[in-house]
């Protein structure tokens, strides 16, 4: 249950392609999903390498043949720069293509916000006036997303914010005061008015914990938070390795390269992984379930272990007879619920897109 590095920015091009054709929130909501869990991980977080396959459950990254297991032969969970020709390709694009789509010109010469992230924007409004907005926020780290104009005069024009499917009961300022207006999860929220210099609007998008249940894959759930899953805090041990000793051997790469600046990486798990999630963990009780917040990072990378900003802490218990399976990987998830008689533990879970190894896709236990 592995996809392509390619895949996930094909799957966001795709889906920004389709919201620009049909103006759906369903693409862009998409689009974060990908963006935001899966895309990141697949790479190291200096962006010098990636892997051909990325998991939601994958607890173990090394340069050794999984097949068939995995199917097809290589070297494919391996953090290299050489391999995966297509993946080398696409993987650039993904964060471009984002920037790229975060904004769309509407028909009514309006503006619509469509996927959120911080950013500035120089456009044509209204009767022709140039606008500029700067975007201000850590999303999707955080709820509020503040919206800074700048104009020279002061020029009507309609702005359009996108109210994602899971945040219910968004709310909208203006300079600070509350705008009585109707928010409704899944569509575009319209704001027209003879917006003026430094107007600042704010959009509060509520992000609350719940869980998705995967019936067709055992039972298992996984946990959100606003556009974010969650995975399991697996402690990491990078070991590099000889970029051109771990590639596969249809890798090409230009003559006289130096291999050595751009290395590669096995990624070990240092901590256990076998967990399935405990009852009262499912209830989403405060007790059971905490968030934990921290500075944003000074590096403004949030996608790592030691820098993503939040965290959940939970109830979980291990799953003694889950390991890996024959073929070195994450073995099928066992049909929830689980008994075991292991006690239950705090563990921390953090945004799939930060969890180089991951388990997202959860066990329940009693």
């Amino acid at each position: 249950q592995g996809m392509e590095t390619c895949g996930m920015v094909e799957e966001m091009n795709s889906s920004e392609n389709m919201l620009r054709i049909t103006g759906d929130i369903f693409w862009a909501d998409q689009t974060e999903n990908v963006a935001f869990n899966s895309f990141p991980a697949a790479t190291m977080a200096d962006f010098k390498s990636l892997r051909y396959i990325t998991s939601p459950n994958m607890v173990l990254n090394d340069s050794k043949n999984h097949a068939p297991g995995i199917n097809n032969t290589g070297p494919f969970l391996m953090m290299n720069p050489f391999s995966s020709r297509c993946c080398q390709h696409n993987h650039t694009q993904g964060w471009p293509y984002f920037n790229e789509n975060m904004w769309m010109a509407t028909q009514d010469n309006g503006l619509a916000a469509v996927l959120y992230g911080a950013n500035e924007v120089s456009a044509k409004v209204g009767n022709g006036q140039m606008v500029k907005i700067e975007e201000v926020s850590n999303y999707p780290f955080e709820e509020n997303i503040t919206f800074m104009i700048h104009i020279e005069k002061a020029t009507e024009f309609p702005f359009y914010l996108r109210i994602p499917e899971w945040a219910k009961g968004a709310e909208i300022f203006l300079n600070n005061k509350k705008i009585e207006t109707k928010t409704i999860a899944g569509q575009f929220v319209k704001l027209t008015c003879k917006w003026e210099q430094n107007d600042r609007i704010t959009l509060k998008l509520p992000m609350k914990v719940n869980l998705t249940a995967w019936q067709k894959n055992k039972n298992s759930v996984s946990i959100n938070y606003g556009p974010l899953t969650f995975s399991l805090k697996i402690q990491e041990n990078y070991i590099q390795k000889s970029s051109t000793e771990t590639a596969i051997g249809d890798s090409r790469w230009q003559e006289n390269v130096e291999t050595k600046d751009w290395p590669s990486y096995e990624i070990q798990p240092a901590s256990a992984w076998n967990y399935g999630l405990s009852a009262s963990t499912l209830s989403l009780s405060p007790n059971a379930v905490k968030l934990l917040k921290k500075p944003w990072p000074k590096n403004n990378f949030p996608f790592t272990l030691e820098d993503c900003p939040i965290s959940l802490e939970v109830d979980a218990k291990k799953i003694e007879d889950w390991q890996l399976d024959q073929y070195g990987l994450c073995a099928v998830l066992p049909l929830s619920p689980v008994q075991t008689k292991s006690p239950t533990e705090k563990v921390k879970l953090i945004p799939m897109g930060a969890a180089r190894l991951r388990i997202s896709s959860f066990p329940t236990v009693k």
